[in-house]
């Protein structure tokens, strides 16, 4: 598979308030419009987004609201045109509630398929090309209960998901499976007083290869948040609070690593700061960010922001593929 170098990069954001998938310019955060139109072809509820292998955007949309189950959509990478349904709602092993979703550099897309309350969740495969089905993973050695959320593979080449207990609000746990297989290898991070894991979703890989979740407050008592691990043990290093105890929340549903090694986090929430995007220098202690996309109150976009790419994202791991950006690589294609 051969893409061309690009230089200028954008960043894709998926906004649940009008059903739209909104571009931003990746270095300015200058707002450049919808990329995929509100409603578009039956988009409800945008949750996951990533280019795949030849540069088609495919967003998983959970169809809230909807009769049917959820399903992903294929959209042309450079117009937004709409491409059809990848994995098709009425097909067999359709997603019923479809959130985060990679791309192997196999061609294997992971869904993770949350589930409801009386409905246990799947993580499914499918073919990245044709949509088909391959099956779900098993996950049948995990005693918990098994609503993932999102997924990501790490720098290990193992898949972790986050996996959320449904209705109770507090706890969760990241599990990790070996993608090749479908073997599952255990529970890596397990919630408790320490960490403080409660119903986390977005996760992924930093350049200092920990791994940082998006996690969300037990009670009004408590914070939402950014939990930061040690990316080869699970150890609880860090945190990033979000938002202060008896003030409006400010939670995030997914992040992403974007330019120069920034901490892209997308508000959602009942106050203020809903519909920014804050942009993190996560290197020093201090964790200090700017506001790369102003909020829906200060005149901004987005309306209830989820999930994000960047052009040079990778699918799989959703690493910033800095080398893509090299100046002495003229527009030379480049092996995927």
């Amino acid at each position: 598979m051969h893409r061309l170098k690009i230089r200028k990069d954008f960043l894709y954001i998926g906004d649940g308030s009008d059903d739209t998938v909104k571009t931003f310019d990746a270095e300015t955060g200058r707002f450049l419009g919808s990329f995929v139109a509100p409603g578009s072809n039956g988009l409800h509820g945008p949750r996951g987004l990533l280019f795949d292998h030849v540069g088609n955007l495919l967003v998983t949309n959970q169809n809230v609201g909807q009769p049917q189950n959820g399903n992903v959509l294929k959209f042309n990478g450079q117009t937004g045109a709409f491409l059809g349904e990848l994995v098709q709602s009425n097909a067999p092993g359709a997603p019923f509630a479809p959130r985060g979703i990679v791309l192997s550099k196999q061609n294997i897309l992971f869904v993770a398929d949350m589930g409801d309350v009386d409905l246990p969740g799947e993580l499914r495969k499918y073919n990245g090309t044709t949509g088909v089905f391959l099956g779900n993973l098993n996950h049948s050695g995990f005693s918990g209960q098994f609503h993932p959320r999102a997924v990501v593979i790490g720098p290990d080449h193992l898949l972790y998901v986050s996996v959320r207990n449904i209705p109770q609000p507090e706890g969760g746990s990241v599990l990790r499976f070996n993608p090749k297989t479908g073997e599952f290898l255990g529970v890596f991070i397990e919630s408790n007083t320490v960490n403080d894991l409660n119903r986390p979703e977005g996760l992924v890989f930093g350049p200092d290869g920990n791994l940082y979740i998006t996690s969300f407050r037990r009670d009004a008592s408590d914070t939402d948040k950014i939990l930061i691990f040690d990316g080869d043990t699970g150890k609880f290093l860090d945190k990033i609070d979000l938002d202060v105890v008896g003030h409006p929340r400010a939670f995030a549903q997914a992040l992403l690593f974007g330019p120069d090694g920034k901490l892209f986090v997308p508000i959602t929430g009942d106050g203020p700061d809903t519909g920014s995007v804050r942009r993190y220098s996560v290197h020093h202690h201090h964790k200090t960010f700017d506001v790369f996309v102003p909020s829906h109150s200060a005149g901004g976009p987005l309306g209830e922001p989820w999930y994000l790419t960047f052009g040079n994202t990778n699918p799989a791991t959703l690493d910033y593929r800095r080398d893509w950006d090299d100046d002495t690589c003229e527009s030379s294609d480049e092996s995927n």
